[in-house]
């Protein structure tokens, strides 16, 4: 909503916590310019008809038509623009989360009304990489929250960003959730789940993945020939106190190092304890 700063806030027609439908009325602002506009359209619209009439008997030319009709369509849409910028209505249903003004003062930038939508909430959710060829938009999924143990949410994916976060190794998706309720409130923390299917995967204690200081990168140790190999991995799902290891130099049967693992270096000669 884009109105010019200083104006005069004649009325505000809400408060924080009203539900109010698209089309409502929210705020009346200083209507001076609006009908002093709506009065120089409707003598340009006489004018233009005089001209109109006069151009088909012959006494009046081409130019003076087109000069009088650029000046009426330039004078309709500064109109459109101030009726919608004088007598404000909801762009969409929802409820009001702010009110910055009262009746009288002057507008000064700041937004008069924040309305939020609820019925309808959307959200951005951190996927592992390793899930990317798998999540496709349109995909069903359930969201969960602690204020409501026991109860689901559905969703439904709506994008599927295209790149991968080199830091975190996730990508992002957009879901959308039907709030028809109201249970849900923007700025709520919730869980997702989504089905994409079995995948066997390795899983080890989440302790013995180490980071690289300075990196975000993530290694672990295994032995081989009795002696450690630091191996870089990528990390997936967290499953309470394990976490899921891609890399392909692992593979079933790798012994890991799971204590003592951060005095290691690479290469040298290991112990191994039952």
């Amino acid at each position: 909503m884009h109105l010019q700063p200083w104006r005069l806030i004649e009325h505000i027609y809400c408060e924080v916590g009203d539900k109010v439908s698209k089309g409502t009325d929210l705020v009346r602002m200083d209507q001076t310019q609006y009908k002093t506009t709506k009065i120089s359209m409707a003598n340009l619209e006489v004018e233009k008809n005089r001209i109109t009439q006069l151009l088909r008997s012959g006494s009046a030319t081409q130019q003076q038509y087109d000069q009088i009709t650029t000046q009426y369509n330039s004078t309709k849409e500064q109109l459109e623009f101030l009726e919608t910028n004088t007598y404000v209505k909801a762009p969409f249903s929802g409820v009001i989360s702010a009110k910055n003004y009262e009746d009288g003062e002057l507008y000064g930038g700041q937004p008069i009304l924040v309305l939020t939508q609820i019925d309808k909430l959307k959200a951005l959710v951190a996927v592992p990489e390793t899930y990317f060829p798998l999540l496709k938009r349109g995909m069903k999924l359930t969201l969960t929250s602690e204020i409501y143990p026991g109860k689901t949410f559905p969703a439904t994916v709506e994008i599927v960003y295209p790149t991968i976060d080199p830091s975190s190794h996730t990508f992002q998706c957009k879901i959308v959730i039907p709030n028809g309720s109201n249970l849900l409130r923007p700025g709520m923390y919730v869980t997702t789940t989504i089905g994409l299917g079995k995948a066997n995967a390795i899983v080890v204690p989440y302790q013995s993945v180490e980071k690289l200081v300075g990196a975000n990168d993530r290694y672990v140790f295994i032995v081989e020939d009795g002696r450690a190999k630091r191996v870089a991995v990528t990390l997936g799902q967290r499953f309470d106190q394990d976490i899921e290891i891609i890399a392909p130099e692992i593979k079933e049967g790798v012994e890991f190092v799971t204590t003592g693992q951060h005095k290691l270096v690479d290469g040298v000669k290991v112990n191994v304890v039952e």
